[in-house]
């Protein structure tokens, strides 16, 4: 597998896993609902088999390296759905979490 299509399973898990949670966040905190509530219940479980098709088959690598790409994908979430503006430290942080997701999926 080309290390393409393993970032591109990593974004996909990262929409349907921060999609799903802000679903779930939106029917529960701001009562959009059940059916909010369901759909984001649905996208988690889809997030799961996404993440399965990493490559590796060493879970904690592919989870460990995952966590770098949802601190990223959660800062863009939040600049997109919820107007958030981050900070420098911010986009440092999460910059210096890229690094380390290639470092953990593809320095080998």
């Amino acid at each position: 597998m080309t290390p393409l299509r393993s970032l591109l399973l990593f974004v996909a898990a990262a929409v349907l896993e921060i999609g799903g949670a802000w679903l779930i966040w939106q029917g529960l905190r701001e009562h959009r609902g059940w059916l909010w509530v369901g759909l984001g219940a649905i996208a988690l479980g889809c997030y799961g088999i996404v993440a399965a098709g990493q490559p590796d088959a060493n879970f904690g690598r592919v989870l460990a390296a995952y966590g770098g790409v949802f601190i990223v994908g959660s800062l863009i979430w939040g600049m997109v759905a919820d107007g958030f503006r981050p900070d420098r430290y911010d986009v440092v942080g999460a910059l210096i979490c890229l690094v380390g997701v290639g470092v953990i999926m593809y320095a080998r």
